[in-house]
């Protein structure tokens, strides 16, 4: 983990540097704001180990990863948009704070800026780097899509939400990942192992989230207990839910949703009994471990030695053993 700190603080000093400052202020100062509030950086910091990994020089990789960092605060400010979300990581979100309308021109300078960064990747790997991100743009777009699509739907199936969440979470975590070992040099096998190892790890970390919503401590987890419930959402462990519930518990699984009358607390009490009658957290913790494994799986496939392949390894520990 110690290589990607030292890559987390590199991405933050750099795109200390690169926030603009042109005018006119009123469109640049969102974008300057929105690169201000913070974030995990993992992404961009995976994008520079990976190509660490080959052997890749990191001057030649910085502006790939400083792109998808970029790209991801853009779909970030946009989602706020499309939410009606007052807050992003405890601060004003850019829609709130400046409007709709600039919070879109904003992003869409963004999305620009990000492209701008890629083209400094070198010219040996630009057109497969071009290639890839556009297309990851892309799948993220469908994705939010279809997670919208899912509030209004009442026939989501188990593979409509795994896909959802490939799309809208996983790819671009797997892209980042791929386009370091890309621009490292390593062959399109060991790139693909690397981006499927990235994809199957988002899905299964998307998927704990779901479990840790209602089962984690909220005090190591930082959200409210049983906010999907709350809201409806259409999370794996609901679907499951949905599709073993029959009878009298089906029912009652279908009076929680959509009564008005119950108070908070009691929804996720009551359908919390429904999925432990049902065993869902273990069904849910089984398909998890299934992706997980599937991400360790594509990481040993890689043909370079086990010591360099360990930050990759410890990583998703790090994240698939979090309290719960």
């Amino acid at each position: 983990m110690k290589k990607i700190i030292e890559y987390i603080a590199l991405i933050e000093e750099e795109l200390a540097k690169i926030s603009p400052t042109q005018e006119p202020k009123e469109l640049y100062q969102p974008i300057s704001y929105m690169l201000a509030l913070g974030g995990k950086r993992i992404r961009p910091a995976l994008l520079l180990l990976s190509n660490n990994l080959f052997g890749g020089k990191d001057e030649n990789a910085i502006h790939a990863a400083l792109a998808v960092e970029i790209f991801h605060n853009f779909t970030l400010l946009h989602d706020d948009i499309m939410d009606d979300a007052p807050l992003r990581r405890g601060q004003k979100t850019v829609y709130k704070k400046w409007g709709g309308n600039i919070a879109i021109l904003a992003g869409d300078v963004m999305f620009v800026n990000s492209l701008q960064l890629l083209t400094k990747t070198p010219t040996n790997q630009l057109s497969n780097v071009l290639t890839l991100f556009n297309a990851t743009a892309v799948q993220v777009c469908e994705g939010q899509q279809y997670d919208m699509n899912f509030e209004q739907q009442s026939d989501v199936s188990i593979d409509d939400y795994l896909n959802m969440i490939e799309l809208k979470t996983a790819v671009l975590l797997a892209a980042s990942l791929k386009m370091g070992a890309l621009i490292g040099g390593t062959s399109e096998d060991d790139a693909n192992h690397l981006y499927e190892f990235g994809k199957n790890l988002g899905i299964s970390f998307q998927l704990m989230d779901d479990i840790l919503d209602l089962y984690g401590d909220p005090e190591k987890f930082g959200k409210q207990v049983g906010g999907d419930i709350l809201a409806n959402k259409k999370t794996y462990l609901l679907l499951k839910a949905q599709e073993l519930a029959t009878g009298s518990l089906k029912k009652e699984l279908e009076f929680c949703l959509g009564s008005t009358a119950l108070k908070n607390e009691a929804k996720v009490e009551k359908v919390k009994a429904i999925f432990d009658q049902l065993n869902i957290k273990k069904l849910a913790t089984d398909e998890m471990n299934l992706f997980y494994n599937s991400a360790l799986s594509h990481l040993d496939s890689i043909d370079i030695d086990l010591e360099k392949k360990k930050p990759f390894e410890d990583f998703a520990k790090s994240i698939m053993h979090r309290e719960q």
